[in-house]
Protein backbone atom coordinates (compact mmCIF):
# COMPACT_ATOMS: atom_id res chain seq x y z
CA UNK A 1 0.00 0.00 0.00
CA UNK A 2 2.58 2.53 0.91
CA UNK A 3 3.99 1.58 -2.75
CA UNK A 4 1.10 2.52 -4.70
CA UNK A 5 0.53 5.57 -2.02
CA UNK A 6 4.72 6.43 -3.01
CA UNK A 7 3.65 6.18 -6.89
CA UNK A 8 0.54 8.16 -6.48
CA UNK A 9 2.05 11.41 -5.85
CA UNK A 10 4.11 11.01 -9.15
CA UNK A 11 0.81 12.07 -10.35
CA UNK A 12 1.19 15.92 -10.26
CA UNK A 13 3.87 15.62 -12.90
CA UNK A 14 1.68 13.67 -15.12
CA UNK A 15 -0.82 16.82 -14.76
CA UNK A 16 2.06 19.10 -15.48
CA UNK A 17 3.62 17.20 -18.32
CA UNK A 18 -0.08 16.83 -20.09
CA UNK A 19 -0.31 20.75 -19.68
CA UNK A 20 3.35 21.25 -21.12
CA UNK A 21 2.06 18.70 -23.90
CA UNK A 22 -1.38 21.06 -24.93
CA UNK A 23 0.89 24.02 -24.60
CA UNK A 24 3.61 23.15 -26.94
CA UNK A 25 2.65 20.03 -29.29
CA UNK A 26 -1.19 20.48 -29.55
CA UNK A 27 -2.20 23.99 -29.20
CA UNK A 28 -1.64 24.57 -32.45
CA UNK A 29 -3.16 21.30 -33.92
CA UNK A 30 -6.70 21.80 -32.20
CA UNK A 31 -8.24 24.44 -34.60
CA UNK A 32 -7.52 21.82 -37.47
CA UNK A 33 -10.24 19.48 -36.62
CA UNK A 34 -11.15 17.00 -34.28
CA UNK A 35 -9.72 14.01 -36.69
CA UNK A 36 -6.07 16.09 -36.79
CA UNK A 37 -6.12 16.39 -33.32
CA UNK A 38 -6.81 12.37 -32.98
CA UNK A 39 -4.26 11.64 -35.88
CA UNK A 40 -1.71 13.88 -34.51
CA UNK A 41 -2.28 12.44 -30.52
CA UNK A 42 -2.07 8.98 -32.29
CA UNK A 43 0.86 9.51 -34.13
CA UNK A 44 2.43 10.90 -30.55
CA UNK A 45 1.68 7.88 -28.51
CA UNK A 46 3.24 6.16 -30.96
CA UNK A 47 6.32 8.10 -30.82
CA UNK A 48 6.57 7.74 -27.09
CA UNK A 49 5.83 3.66 -26.89
CA UNK A 50 8.75 3.25 -29.80
CA UNK A 51 11.09 5.47 -27.50
CA UNK A 52 10.56 3.37 -24.26
CA UNK A 53 11.09 0.20 -27.28
CA UNK A 54 14.50 1.41 -27.47
CA UNK A 55 15.30 3.12 -24.12
CA UNK A 56 14.03 0.03 -22.13
CA UNK A 57 13.06 -3.12 -25.02
CA UNK A 58 10.05 -4.75 -25.25
CA UNK A 59 11.05 -7.31 -22.14
CA UNK A 60 8.12 -8.17 -19.80
CA UNK A 61 8.44 -6.44 -16.05
CA UNK A 62 6.85 -6.76 -12.94
CA UNK A 63 5.98 -5.14 -9.69
CA UNK A 64 6.44 -7.46 -6.86
CA UNK A 65 4.34 -6.22 -3.78
CA UNK A 66 4.33 -8.24 -0.45
CA UNK A 67 0.84 -7.88 -0.03
CA UNK A 68 0.01 -9.48 -3.09
CA UNK A 69 0.92 -13.31 -2.59
CA UNK A 70 -1.84 -14.44 -1.52
CA UNK A 71 -5.68 -13.42 -2.97
CA UNK A 72 -8.61 -12.36 -0.74
CA UNK A 73 -11.62 -15.21 -0.60
CA UNK A 74 -14.34 -13.13 0.07
CA UNK A 75 -16.89 -15.66 -0.34
CA UNK A 76 -15.12 -18.45 -1.31
CA UNK A 77 -14.35 -16.01 -4.78
CA UNK A 78 -10.14 -15.54 -5.55
CA UNK A 79 -10.19 -11.40 -5.65
CA UNK A 80 -6.20 -10.71 -6.12
CA UNK A 81 -5.02 -7.55 -3.68
CA UNK A 82 -4.05 -5.11 -6.20
CA UNK A 83 -6.90 -5.24 -8.20
CA UNK A 84 -9.12 -4.71 -4.91
CA UNK A 85 -7.11 -2.03 -4.17
CA UNK A 86 -6.88 -0.38 -7.67
CA UNK A 87 -10.64 -0.63 -7.54
CA UNK A 88 -11.74 0.92 -4.44
CA UNK A 89 -8.73 3.85 -5.05
CA UNK A 90 -10.71 4.21 -8.32
CA UNK A 91 -14.19 4.98 -6.65
CA UNK A 92 -12.77 7.61 -4.67
CA UNK A 93 -10.81 9.03 -8.11
CA UNK A 94 -13.93 8.79 -10.06
CA UNK A 95 -16.00 10.22 -7.14
CA UNK A 96 -13.79 13.02 -6.72
CA UNK A 97 -13.68 13.95 -10.47
CA UNK A 98 -17.41 14.01 -10.68
CA UNK A 99 -17.77 16.13 -7.67
CA UNK A 100 -15.39 18.74 -8.83
CA UNK A 101 -17.03 18.86 -12.64
CA UNK A 102 -20.23 19.24 -10.52
CA UNK A 103 -19.75 21.70 -7.99
CA UNK A 104 -16.85 23.39 -8.51
CA UNK A 105 -16.40 26.22 -10.89
CA UNK A 106 -13.48 25.53 -13.25
CA UNK A 107 -15.48 22.36 -13.41
CA UNK A 108 -18.63 24.20 -14.63
CA UNK A 109 -15.94 26.02 -17.32
CA UNK A 110 -15.00 22.32 -17.96
CA UNK A 111 -17.50 21.34 -18.98
CA UNK A 112 -19.28 24.04 -20.93
CA UNK A 113 -16.03 24.41 -22.53
CA UNK A 114 -16.82 20.65 -23.77
CA UNK A 115 -20.25 21.68 -24.78
CA UNK A 116 -20.00 24.60 -26.94
CA UNK A 117 -16.31 26.65 -26.62
CA UNK A 118 -17.81 29.93 -28.58
CA UNK A 119 -20.72 30.27 -26.32
CA UNK A 120 -18.29 29.86 -23.08
CA UNK A 121 -15.71 32.07 -24.31
CA UNK A 122 -18.79 34.96 -24.66
CA UNK A 123 -19.45 33.78 -20.58
CA UNK A 124 -15.81 35.05 -20.16
CA UNK A 125 -14.45 31.59 -20.08
CA UNK A 126 -10.49 31.23 -21.38
CA UNK A 127 -11.51 28.57 -23.53
CA UNK A 128 -7.49 27.95 -24.33
CA UNK A 129 -6.77 28.12 -21.11
CA UNK A 130 -9.48 25.48 -19.85
CA UNK A 131 -8.36 23.39 -22.59
CA UNK A 132 -4.79 23.22 -21.58
CA UNK A 133 -5.94 22.26 -17.80
CA UNK A 134 -8.32 20.03 -19.35
CA UNK A 135 -5.59 17.86 -21.09
CA UNK A 136 -3.41 17.99 -17.97
CA UNK A 137 -6.41 16.57 -15.84
CA UNK A 138 -6.66 13.79 -18.28
CA UNK A 139 -3.10 13.00 -18.49
CA UNK A 140 -2.71 13.15 -14.52
CA UNK A 141 -5.76 10.33 -14.15
CA UNK A 142 -4.19 8.42 -16.82
CA UNK A 143 -0.96 8.35 -14.77
CA UNK A 144 -3.21 7.54 -11.92
CA UNK A 145 -4.71 4.69 -13.72
CA UNK A 146 -1.28 3.45 -14.43
CA UNK A 147 0.12 3.19 -10.92
CA UNK A 148 -3.15 1.27 -9.81
CA UNK A 149 -3.09 -1.05 -12.81
CA UNK A 150 0.52 -2.02 -13.21
CA UNK A 151 1.15 -4.35 -10.35
CA UNK A 152 -1.59 -7.02 -12.00
CA UNK A 153 -0.41 -6.64 -15.40
CA UNK A 154 2.93 -7.59 -17.12
CA UNK A 155 4.91 -4.32 -18.45
CA UNK A 156 6.26 -3.61 -21.40
CA UNK A 157 6.07 -0.01 -23.77
CA UNK A 158 2.74 -1.15 -25.55
CA UNK A 159 0.64 -2.70 -22.73
CA UNK A 160 -1.63 0.36 -22.50
CA UNK A 161 -2.92 -0.39 -26.27
CA UNK A 162 -5.66 -2.76 -25.84
CA UNK A 163 -6.48 -0.97 -22.51
CA UNK A 164 -7.03 2.64 -24.68
CA UNK A 165 -9.02 0.33 -27.01
CA UNK A 166 -11.32 -0.97 -23.75
CA UNK A 167 -11.83 3.04 -22.41
CA UNK A 168 -12.69 3.95 -26.07
CA UNK A 169 -15.08 1.08 -25.66
CA UNK A 170 -16.57 2.45 -22.37
CA UNK A 171 -16.92 6.14 -23.30
CA UNK A 172 -18.81 5.03 -25.70
CA UNK A 173 -21.09 2.61 -23.83
CA UNK A 174 -21.42 5.01 -21.37
CA UNK A 175 -21.81 8.00 -23.72
CA UNK A 176 -19.45 10.84 -24.41
CA UNK A 177 -18.93 13.08 -21.99
CA UNK A 178 -21.18 11.62 -19.30
CA UNK A 179 -19.23 10.46 -16.23
CA UNK A 180 -21.83 8.29 -14.71
CA UNK A 181 -21.96 6.84 -18.23
CA UNK A 182 -18.49 6.07 -18.03
CA UNK A 183 -19.19 4.53 -14.64
CA UNK A 184 -21.44 2.29 -16.26
CA UNK A 185 -20.20 1.42 -19.00
CA UNK A 186 -17.03 0.28 -17.24
CA UNK A 187 -19.18 -2.17 -15.29
CA UNK A 188 -21.39 -3.31 -17.98
CA UNK A 189 -17.93 -3.97 -20.25
CA UNK A 190 -16.28 -6.04 -16.90
CA UNK A 191 -19.63 -7.90 -16.38
CA UNK A 192 -19.14 -8.75 -20.21
CA UNK A 193 -15.57 -9.98 -20.36
CA UNK A 194 -15.89 -11.69 -17.15
CA UNK A 195 -19.64 -14.08 -18.20
CA UNK A 196 -17.77 -14.18 -21.53
CA UNK A 197 -14.33 -15.29 -19.97
CA UNK A 198 -16.79 -17.81 -17.65
CA UNK A 199 -19.44 -19.10 -20.16
CA UNK A 200 -17.64 -19.05 -23.71
CA UNK A 201 -13.73 -18.63 -23.47
CA UNK A 202 -10.99 -16.94 -21.73
CA UNK A 203 -9.40 -16.53 -25.37
CA UNK A 204 -12.12 -14.80 -26.60
CA UNK A 205 -13.39 -12.44 -23.82
CA UNK A 206 -11.78 -9.29 -25.28
CA UNK A 207 -13.68 -9.73 -28.64
CA UNK A 208 -17.00 -10.53 -26.71
CA UNK A 209 -16.51 -6.47 -25.40
CA UNK A 210 -15.82 -5.14 -28.82
CA UNK A 211 -18.51 -7.23 -30.46
CA UNK A 212 -20.76 -5.45 -27.81
CA UNK A 213 -19.33 -2.37 -28.73
CA UNK A 214 -20.00 -2.61 -32.30
CA UNK A 215 -23.33 -3.32 -31.67
CA UNK A 216 -24.27 0.01 -29.66
CA UNK A 217 -22.63 1.75 -32.16
CA UNK A 218 -24.92 0.53 -35.00
CA UNK A 219 -28.03 0.74 -32.81
CA UNK A 220 -27.34 3.26 -30.25
CA UNK A 221 -24.39 5.43 -31.47
CA UNK A 222 -24.72 7.74 -28.55
CA UNK A 223 -24.36 5.61 -25.75
CA UNK A 224 -26.13 3.07 -23.62
CA UNK A 225 -26.52 5.59 -21.01
CA UNK A 226 -26.73 9.32 -22.30
CA UNK A 227 -27.02 11.74 -25.17
CA UNK A 228 -23.76 11.75 -25.61
CA UNK A 229 -22.68 15.12 -23.82
CA UNK A 230 -24.16 15.73 -20.39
Amino acid sequence: VCGTAFRIRRVPLMFLGGMLVYRFLLRAIIPGGELNTLLYTAGLSLLLANLALFVWTGDYRTIKLTYALAPMRPFGIAVPVPLALAFGLAIVITAALYLFLARTDLGRAIRATSQNPEAAALMGVNVDRISMVTFGLGSALAGAAGVLLAPSLYLYPTVGEILIAKCFVIVVLGGLGSVVGAIAGGVLLGLVESLGAVYVSVAYKDTIGFVIFLLVLLFRPSGLFGVGKS
